[in-house]
């Protein structure tokens, strides 16, 4: 869950306690482009007052415009369907084509958003599910592999709540720092690990947690999940293999290695004599990245955390299509071969 989910969470749990009336919507379909993506939220008040988004804007407005002049009447959750004709679209500011379905669930006691919040924050992954016809949810502790976040079959709404995706930095150098600060901005809470004074000495990111411990260390003691990403960047073997050993053994969803193709190759020879499983080892992202032409260490930072939001998207970039598609271990092999020829590649891994 990010932040912006959890502030609508609070929120609703707020204007209850309150004593205000409100609705929960969430999208639960989309159909052709839409501007948010299934699972979004926004919190309604009485007074119209909106914390969240489900749209651009003109949804909202929509929305607003409803409660100012009905209220809000309604006893049990219901559905609303926006987009269904090209005119309506453009209307409310939906790209072409573009079809949203929206529960809309008035807040209660029943809803048990207060709990919700309590267990979001204790570091848990949790269900929701809620029952259209009673408009009561019940939750329950999900498992470690994520769930689809949004499942409606029309009469019940399932939704996965978790805390927020998580990222490990594995040395506070130059790039590190520009690669923090764009993490921060989507909403991963950022961890780097530098056991070495010179780097750490003069670190300063707020929001951004320091650690000092060796990064094997680092990395057993966040307890890595499937909302979890590595990235080893300091280019000094006796630090970032650290990492990577214990990196790759978690559900981390992306593990990742600067450095030249060579070195990589070199890593991956170091890492075999040690007790990885080839499908562990397979899961390395090295050279880290994508190619987009970057020079700079800010630009190199926009291709590393280009890649790790299409690995965090379930978006597998032309590469790895290319290696996954391979229907054998020898033309697998060839792919990752002709791959790294071509120079596809991050910029900082050539």
């Amino acid at each position: 869950m990010d932040s912006v989910d959890l502030e609508v969470l609070k929120a609703s749990a707020g204007w209850v306690e309150q004593g205000h009336r409100g609705l929960l919507v969430t999208v639960v379909k989309t159909w052709g482009s839409s501007p948010r993506p299934e699972g979004a939220m926004l919190a309604l008040r009485d007074d119209g007052l909106v914390v969240g988004s489900v749209s651009g804007g003109c949804i909202e407005d929509d929305l607003i415009e409803r409660v100012r002049c009905h209220g809000i009447e309604q006893a049990y959750p219901s559905t609303l369907t926006y987009g269904m004709t090209a005119e309506e679209a453009h209307h409310f500011g939906l790209p072409c084509g573009g079809t949203m379905q929206l529960v809309l669930e008035p807040l209660s006691q029943a809803s048990g958003i207060a709990q919700l919040c309590r267990v979001v924050e204790s570091g848990q992954l949790v269900t929701r599910t809620l029952d259209l016809a009673s408009g009561v949810a019940r939750l329950a502790l999900a498992s470690s592999a994520t769930p689809a976040e949004v499942i409606f079959d029309g009469t019940q709404l399932v939704t996965c709540h978790g805390p927020r995706y998580r990222m490990l930095v594995i040395g506070a150098g130059q790039l590190s720092r520009y690669l923090c600060q764009i993490a921060l901005g989507l909403d991963y809470q950022v961890t780097v690990c530098d056991p070495r004074d010179d780097y750490t000495a003069a670190w300063a990111i707020p929001g951004v947690r320091m650690v000092r411990t060796m990064p094997d260390d680092a990395v057993l003691e966040m307890k890595l999940d499937p909302r979890c990403a590595v990235l080893a960047l300091t280019h000094d073997p006796k630090l970032d293999d650290l990492a990577l050993l214990e990196a790759l053994k978690t559900p981390a969803f992306y593990v990742g290695a600067l450095g030249s193709r060579r070195n990589n190759a070199a890593r991956r020879e170091r890492l075999k004599l040690f007790d990885l499983a080839e499908a562990e080892l397979a899961r390395l992202h090295g050279p880290v990245g994508i190619y987009i032409g970057s020079r700079t260490p800010a630009e190199i930072a926009v291709s590393i955390l280009a890649e790790v939001t299409a690995a965090k998207n379930g978006v597998l970039l032309p590469e790895r299509l290319a290696i996954t598609e391979a229907k054998t271990a020898r033309e697998r092999v060839s792919a990752a071969s002709h791959i790294r020829d071509s120079g596809y590649v991050a910029e900082c891994g050539v």
